[in-house]
């Protein structure tokens, strides 16, 4: 009898599009976590409710993840989620707290999510319809988003926990505890996150939305609507942040002005840290939502702290008392700025190289499955394309016809006329010597970030972390003296450093490991910030040397410290009094870098490496020195302007160059330069940088009324205006030059002269 083949038994795999073994892995960590949680702290994590207050404080942000996670696969990226939460809360609050518009629940929730809805589908007509890089809309919605509500709010708290309790408590339950002893938004999250596998992974909305991602131009020939793909992939997350602004306020009865703040680092760190790849294509949305729990388990690690007995002694008797050894102010998001870069560089050198399974079939001595080709980043946007903006300025003839053909015209035309404006509404003070130097102080800090920047844009990148890399160079620099002793102009030298450092890292991930800049320069964003908070422990610190002042004062203090000041009354003396040292170093740096772009082949080399990465490379540029180079002197331009901080104001505090990235960006972009690389001088960015510094000065001018009484825009209103210069200059510079909007407008306004027809003198 011939032995008969049994059938191999069938093996049952995941359902992989709606989990796999990233997942299961993201389990076994966060179950090793927590154990370890538990032995850290376990009067916190040993209760029985722990995991459940970890559930409900990742409710909010798992939900905003299922609407990332849409954004994600179709290869955007959404940065204004925080400021959208924020605002929605904000806008309901106002509508229904009878301290305002007293509205009921209905009118506040329709008005919420008209907010909600409004953001959403301006991302998506910005990036799809008219182009503007996704990073660069909702980045700059994330600025406007939380200016409106500081505006908004006017920087307080609103509160209606007694209008709540009578009116509409059937909304506000969803932010409590139900009878089975957990809080009722985690059903809210785990519903979301149910809906939102099914319709990703089942169903047309996802199919397409992993063929957006995957490859844009084959989807579209495939006939799917691409642009329709990614706006719904927009309005699906701000949505979701709307969803997570309604069920914070239905908890906490009220809002901050602070509300959304740093949200989105935590939801992208949750989508990535999920299996989601940057690169598009790839995600799943229960990664998103463990990748949720994961970060604000690592958060809850992070900020509990560990039980500590400390010895104090009272008189002769010592006594033990308990504590909670606790990390300072900052370690938390210089962590979360860390595990998202980790994750971020996951997919690629990890999952697309097959590290694993080439491992394994190495260690069994089988063939090595293949690398999976990375292929470009579409986030990146296209390269600068000619248009006849640049054949005009080529034809130009006369001094003045070639001034206005030059990109950074526009710009030096506005200074002059803001300031024009300026003199004509208070000519008594305005036009006064110190007035023009007081604005200088406030020009030079923004100038100098936006001469490094005019680098990296030129290049084709961004930088996103010049903010925060002045922070951590002003926190180096007064810690060192303040803490430790440190005589100036070490503390001086080591702050340098510690921004070289930080650009270092930037361009390490950015050239050497193929991350898009702006994902590198927005961990180091939150890194940097983060380690300069962490080093101060959130404290201001003052009461330095000096001699380091003297950095930071007019020139006349220096002459005078060193017994060498003209005389009184004389033109020098004026000259010295009115000039600061400040403004002097940034003319002498602004000098050196335009010389350097203008007229040097470095320049050039920036120049070409932004117009065409591909071509430069076959012309032999190194174009990976060339964008590393310019990223490490962006970051010692924001470390000087860091140092000039703490002298000019003799202190430092954890918010020094909060949103000055925002500034520093719309200079150069004011100035002529091009989001997509190819073009920009330093005039044009000291001149936009000019633009920033009269817009701020003339929303904060006080003006004299026809009544008597006085005006001055709050300061809360000003971030708003400068988010809308910046996406004005940016569609500007993608329609106006790079397209030539008007002369299409031209020639479809103006009919065209037939073939052969004769014109009448």
């Amino acid at each position: 009898m011939s032995a008969t083949t049994l059938p191999a038994p069938i093996r049952r795999r995941l359902p992989l599009n709606l989990i796999g073994g990233w997942e299961v892995g993201l389990l076994i960590f966060m179950t090793l976590l927590y154990i370890a949680g538990v032995f850290i702290n376990p009067k916190f994590f040993g209760q029985t409710d722990a995991f459940s207050a970890i559930l409900r404080d990742t409710a909010r942000f798992g939900v905003m993840a299922a609407g990332m996670t849409f954004v994600i696969v179709n290869k955007d990226l959404d940065l204004s989620v925080g400021s959208t939460y924020g605002l929605v809360a904000t806008v309901f609050s106002l509508a229904f707290s009878s301290s305002y518009y007293d509205l009921g629940i209905g009118p506040s929730l329709i008005a919420a999510v008209a907010a909600g809805l409004a953001v959403g589908l301006v991302n998506g007509f910005f990036v799809t319809y008219l182009r503007v890089p996704s990073f660069i809309t909702t980045l700059t919605m994330l600025f406007i988003g939380r200016g409106l509500v500081l505006g908004l709010t006017g920087g307080k708290t609103i509160s209606f926990s007694e209008k709540a309790a009578s009116n509409g408590a059937w909304s506000f339950s969803i932010g409590e505890t139900n009878g089975l002893g957990f809080n009722n938004q985690i059903l809210i999250f785990i519903a979301v996150t149910i809906v939102g596998m099914i319709v990703l992974a089942k169903t047309r909305w996802g199919y397409e939305t992993y063929a957006t991602g995957g490859n844009e131009l084959a989807a579209t020939y495939a006939g799917i609507p691409t642009r329709r793909v990614r706006i719904r992939g927009y309005v699906l997350s701000a949505l979701s942040a709307t969803l997570a602004g309604l069920m914070a306020v239905a908890q906490d009865k009220g809002i901050t002005s602070q509300y959304g703040q740093g949200a989105e680092l935590i939801v992208i760190a949750s989508v990535i840290v999920g299996g989601a790849s940057i690169l598009g294509g790839r995600g799943r949305l229960l990664g998103g939502a463990l990748g949720a729990v994961l970060v604000t388990l690592i958060d809850k690690v992070l900020r509990e702290g560990i039980p500590m007995t400390r010895m104090v002694k009272v008189g002769k008797v010592e006594m033990p008392v308990q504590g909670m050894a606790q990390l300072p102010p900052g370690a938390v998001p210089a962590f979360l700025g860390l595990i998202l870069l980790v994750a971020v560089l996951i997919e690629p050198w990890i999952i697309r190289r097959n590290v694993f399974p080439r491992l394994w079939a190495r260690l069994n001595g089988r063939p090595l499955p293949p690398i999976i080709e990375v292929g470009g980043v579409a986030i990146e946007g296209a390269q600068t394309k000619g248009s006849s903006a640049s054949d005009r300025s080529m034809r130009a003839s006369g001094p003045i016809g070639r001034f206005l053909a030059r990109r950074d015209a526009a710009a030096i035309l506005l200074a002059v006329a803001l300031w024009l404006v300026g003199l004509y509404l208070r000519p008594d003070f305005w036009g006064s010597i110190d007035n023009s130097f007081n604005l200088m102080l406030s020009f030079t800090e923004v100038g100098l970030l936006a001469i490094g920047m005019t680098y990296v844009v030129a290049n084709g990148d961004i930088d996103l972390s010049v903010g925060s890399i002045l922070a951590l160079s002003a926190a180096t620099c007064a810690f060192l003296m303040k803490q430790l002793g440190f005589d100036p102009w070490t503390a001086v030298f080591i702050a340098m450093l510690a921004g070289a450092a930080a650009g270092l890292v930037n361009a390490a991930l950015t050239v050497g490991f193929g991350l898009p800049a702006f994902v590198a320069t927005l961990g180091m964003f939150y890194m940097a910030r983060g380690i300069g908070a962490w080093m101060t422990a959130g404290r201001q610190l003052s009461s330095f040397p000096e001699a380091f002042n003297l950095l930071g004062r007019k020139l006349i203090d220096i002459l005078t410290y060193f017994g060498i000041d003209p005389a009184p009354g004389t033109l020098l003396y004026d000259i010295a009094a009115a000039l600061s040292v400040q403004t002097i170093f940034m003319v002498v740096v602004a000098i050196l870098a335009g010389i350097v772009l203008a007229k040097t082949p470095f320049g050039q080399m920036i120049y070409a490496t932004g117009g065409n990465r591909r071509a430069s490379e076959y012309a032999g540029i190194n174009t990976g020195r060339v964008r590393a180079i310019s990223l490490v002197f962006s970051a010692l331009c924001a470390a000087s302007a860091g140092v000039i901080y703490v002298a000019f104001l003799r202190s430092f505090n954890p918010s020094a160059g909060q949103l000055r990235e925002l500034d520093a960006i719309a200079a150069v972009i004011i100035g002529g330069g091009s989001i997509f690389g190819g073009y920009g001088t330093v005039l044009g960015a000291l001149a936009g940088a000019a633009v920033i510094a009269l817009i701020r000065a003339l929303l904060s001018l006080q003006l004299i009324l026809s009544n008597g009484q006085s005006f001055v825009m709050p300061q809360h209103w000003v971030n708003v205006f400068i988010g809308l210069i910046l996406i004005i200059a940016v569609v500007g510079d993608i329609w106006l030059r790079q397209n030539d909007a008007l002369a299409s407008l031209r020639q479809f306004l103006l009919p065209r002269r037939k073939p052969g027809a004769k014109t009448h003198a």
